[in-house]
């Protein structure tokens, strides 16, 4: 878990960053903002950048195709900084140039940077010192209400930048550094673009740790559920809702996984087994993400991935059903009368 609650600001730098693509540029200040001497600015801004980190549970690493981590520019520059090889100020001109390098999809959005020195921020039990890079780009317009010769007055602020919406952050914790630190990652965009955040700007991945492993196999166990199992045997509706309810159920009531375990309690079919071991090879091979066949169930990891975990069976525009459970008291049948499918539903008291 991740706490920011006794964090404060050592530092604050601000630049702007164009889109390259688009023949913007970037903006760098000469020198830091001073923040220190008012009173309500650093818990504002404490609030805008760190609160969307609160339910961050997935945390990240450097890296760099080449396996070369002086190589990964972040990485870099935050190093060079918590060893003191380089001032703060320089190391956020630094990385603010190197964002404006990889804003080349058209539809960035240009924006301002915020690179922050923390200290005593709180990951997984432990305080640290950090560094968060900070980008805002989209604004909003702000209405102003104060007292006027006896009554009020209206005003508005045209491009204000709501502290309730962070737009992209990053949070470098300074520790385990040979491994590529550990880094928690906001990104609120949500668009297909986006991925220049994470993908080009940072090189990340994620820690291959037990919320990793966790989520990676109920997410390749959905996956395969429906499309390769379903491929194989033709699965009902009723039948890949039921498959994902046993797996969910299991990691809910379990505190560790077992892989053999999991195939005979869950799957339930040899067959099924090995074509899931399958999946699973091909997905770790894809993804360089290698699975474990025992570890501690995460439940954070669990809870999020639940939300994915569709039980319900829709039916045109008229009906849901929702299975909880007892597969066999759902039959699907076809209504050769009517010309309808139809599904009997077997139940013992209507609550």
């Amino acid at each position: 878990m991740f706490f920011h609650q006794d964090a404060t600001f050592e530092q604050l730098s601000i630049h702007r960053v164009g889109n390259k693509a688009q023949d913007e540029f970037y903006v760098l200040s000469d020198t830091p903002i001073e923040i220190s001497q008012d009173e309500v600015l650093p818990d504002l801004l404490m609030q805008y950048f760190m609160k969307p980190f609160s339910k961050a549970n997935e945390v990240y690493r450097f890296y760099h195709p080449n396996d070369d981590l002086q190589l990964n520019e972040v990485y870099y520059f935050a190093k060079q900084y918590f060893e003191g090889k380089i001032a703060f100020h320089d190391m956020s001109q630094q990385l603010a140039k190197h964002l404006y390098e990889v804003s080349e999809h058209p539809k960035i959005k240009a924006g301002e940077v915020y690179v922050v020195a923390l200290k005593n921020v709180q990951l997984e039990g432990e305080e640290h010192d950090a560094v968060g890079i900070f980008k805002s780009e989209n604004k909003e317009a702000y209405l102003k209400v104060y007292p006027n010769a006896g009554g009020f007055d209206l005003d508005y602020e045209q491009e204000a930048i709501n502290i309730n919406k962070l737009d992209k952050g990053v949070v470098i914790v300074k520790t385990e550094a040979e491994e590529g630190y550990k880094v928690l990652v906001v990104d609120q965009t949500n668009q297909s673009e986006a991925v220049y955040w994470k993908d080009d700007f940072l090189k990340i991945k994620a820690r291959n740790d037990n919320f990793q492993q966790t989520g990676n196999l109920l997410k390749v166990y959905k996956n395969f559920v429906h499309d390769k199992l379903d491929e194989a045997f033709e699965l009902e509706s009723a039948d890949k809702i039921d498959l994902l309810n046993r797996s969910m159920n299991y990691f809910k009531t379990k505190e560790t996984f077992d892989q053999g375990e999991f195939e005979e309690e869950v799957i339930g079919n040899p067959q099924a087994a090995s074509l899931f071991k399958e999946y699973q090879e091909n997905f770790a091979e894809e993804f360089d993400t290698p699975f474990q066949s025992n570890f501690e169930i995460a439940s954070p990891a669990v809870k999020k991935m639940a939300a994915s975990y569709k039980s319900v069976i829709k039916l045109d525009k008229n009906f849901h059903i929702y299975v909880h459970g007892k597969r066999d008291y759902i039959e699907a049948g076809f209504d050769e009368e009517r010309g309808l499918n139809y599904y009997k539903l077997y139940f013992e008291a209507e609550s």
